[in-house]
């Protein structure tokens, strides 16, 4: 795989590489992205068309994570970074990420 590129609940983008199975950025705006703010890109073009094409869903963030190079409270604390406060006050940031199974739940404790 690589690396994948991910919509978080809030709207905003993260890039998961399966390199160090964890999340290298997250909370990047579609412009970031486009901008090559990972590195990773070859340039505007490419970085549409994994945005148009290859887009991943978030979940596949929270299954494909391993703590080899980032603890599971990083990964939290991360994850929780990833709603919007609103998310968080209703409760939502706990249903988005436990929506995706046990997996998540063990995680948050």
């Amino acid at each position: 795989m690589g690396a994948l590129i991910a919509k978080q609940p809030n709207g905003r983008y993260c890039r998961f590489s399966s390199v160090v199975d964890c999340p290298t950025h997250i909370n990047m705006t579609r412009e970031d992205y486009l901008n090559n703010f990972t590195g990773t890109t070859k340039g505007r073009e490419d970085a549409e068309d994994t945005l148009a094409n290859y887009l991943r869903p978030f979940h596949e963030v929270i299954k494909w994570y391993t703590p080899l190079n980032m603890s599971e409270k990083e990964f939290v604390e991360a994850l929780k970074e990833c709603v919007t406060k609103t998310q968080r006050r209703r409760g939502n940031c706990e249903h988005s990420i436990q929506s995706v199974g046990r997996r998540a739940d063990a995680l948050l404790g």
